[in-house]
């Protein structure tokens, strides 16, 4: 069942995750200017620890990731390793955002996860459709939302 380059010196595995992670206090801070250097931030943390990105999607107030974890990881590790690295390379990729987050903690303290067995392809379609959803949700609220880092419109 495992793919024969999911092996490690005498182990073949299956462990894939889907994982959901927010920044500090749920800002809504992966716009467009800072979307793209985040993506290429995870993406580069995860390839120096071997774990593949089968699907992700970054949304305004939190990230959906489904990956290929190592089993020489545990999932709690490879999540310290990966919010805390990016918290920093965030920072120091764009200074200007250290005043509105304090102390260099970019990300809140949680996470979510669950493992995916055999539904990956239900796991798959609710992440790439998650940003359509919630574009049509949107739309049926009556809400306003505001730029917190510009005020109000």
């Amino acid at each position: 069942m495992a793919n024969i380059r999911d092996t490690l010196s005498h182990t073949k595995w299956l462990c894939k995750y889907h994982i959901v992670f927010t920044p500090k206090y749920r800002r809504k801070a992966i716009y467009g200017q800072y979307k793209e250097s985040i993506g290429k931030i995870l993406r580069q943390l995860c390839s120096y620890k071997g774990v593949e990105i089968i699907e992700g999607h970054l949304m305004p107030d939190h990230i959906h990731m489904l990956v290929s974890i190592p089993p020489k990881y545990s999932v709690s590790q490879f999540m310290g390793y990966l919010k805390g690295k990016s918290s920093l390379m965030i920072f120091d990729k764009h200074a200007n955002m250290k005043y509105k987050f304090g102390n260099r903690h970019f990300w809140s303290e949680g996470y979510y996860v669950s493992t995916v067995g055999l539904n990956e392809a239900t796991i798959r379609k609710y992440i790439a459709e998650q940003e359509a959803h919630d574009i049509a949700m949107d739309k049926l609220t009556t809400k306003e939302y505001e730029d917190p880092f510009k005020g109000s419109k």
